[in-house]
């Protein structure tokens, strides 16, 4: 008999259920969407360099959404992205806190792991495989 957290717990047990599908700890995201604005890089005072953009989701008839988009240390390939540009984002969602007028605000993102054209079926595919592989949804 599966167990659960009961409502409103701050208890984080997992279910037999739940983590039979999906491993406790599970941080997976996979974005399809419109670059709608040139993206921006920086270089950070770590020496990193980061590349931001905001994604317009949009699904069937249902208002779009935009999902601000990180990616650390982009691929060389991040140079081609464009606004307008019709791309898939694999990576993971993040909040992260920062310092903004003598306050701190935060921010959640998507840091991305891989952006890839949407035209690039084999490549989507060949990206996603191995972190579906990881759930168990046969």
């Amino acid at each position: 008999m599966a167990t659960s957290a009961t409502r409103g717990s701050a208890s984080l047990a997992p279910t037999s259920a739940a983590s039979q599908l999906v491993p406790c700890g599970t941080n997976f995201v996979v974005l399809r969407g419109v670059i709608r604005r040139d993206p921006e890089y920086r270089s950070l005072p770590s020496g990193d360099e980061l590349l931001s953009f905001d994604l317009t989701v949009r699904e069937d008839e249902l208002p779009a959404e935009s999902v601000p988009v990180a990616w650390l240390n982009p691929a060389v390939s991040a140079a081609r992205l464009a606004e307008n540009d019709d791309v898939v984002v694999i990576g993971r969602v993040r909040r992260r806190f920062f310092r903004a007028a003598g306050t701190t605000a935060s921010r959640t993102e998507v840091l991305a792991e891989k952006v890839l054209s949407a035209r690039s079926f084999a490549r989507i595919r060949t990206s996603l495989e191995p972190r579906v592989a990881g759930l168990n949804l046969e």
